[in-house]
């Protein structure tokens, strides 16, 4: 990963890139499962299925899209701190990790685990937000 002056930063952008991964994750088995007739026209209607794979990775991308604005949020709120925090920036890499371990923990279908994965995402954020707290 580039040096981007700091591990929150870092890992901001890290993050931007997995939101491209969990994109076409998402898109790809659409599209296949789909056809590209479908893909390419106005979609009106009822959808055709997908399988469960693709479902569940369609669902993987909203979720991502829930989560990665709060974290991009709280990351440009820490970087207007004036001092370095070690908190936000490992609560941004458990942002980061535990967003690259839910795509295929929810692809495969894993319940418990991929709530361990969500919640220490959350706990990333959270992490950072605190970080950005005057006097913690």
């Amino acid at each position: 990963m580039p040096d981007l002056g700091s591990t929150e930063i870092t890992m901001l952008w890290a993050s931007t890139l997995l939101g491209l991964v969990y994109l076409l994750a998402a898109v790809v088995p659409s599209v296949l499962s789909r056809g590209m007739p479908w893909a390419m026209g106005p979609r009106d209607g009822e959808w055709p299925a997908v399988g469960t794979t693709a479902a569940r990775l369609d669902r993987a991308w909203k979720n991502f899209l829930e989560t990665f604005p709060l974290f991009a949020a709280a990351i440009l709120i820490e970087a207007q701190v004036p001092q370095d925090s070690e908190v936000a920036a490992l609560g941004a890499q458990l942002y980061f990790w535990g967003r690259v371990a839910f795509l295929p923990i929810y692809a495969v279908g894993l319940p418990f685990v991929r709530t361990v994965a969500w919640t220490v995402s959350l706990a990333g954020i959270v992490m950072v937000l605190l970080a950005a707290m005057p006097g913690v």
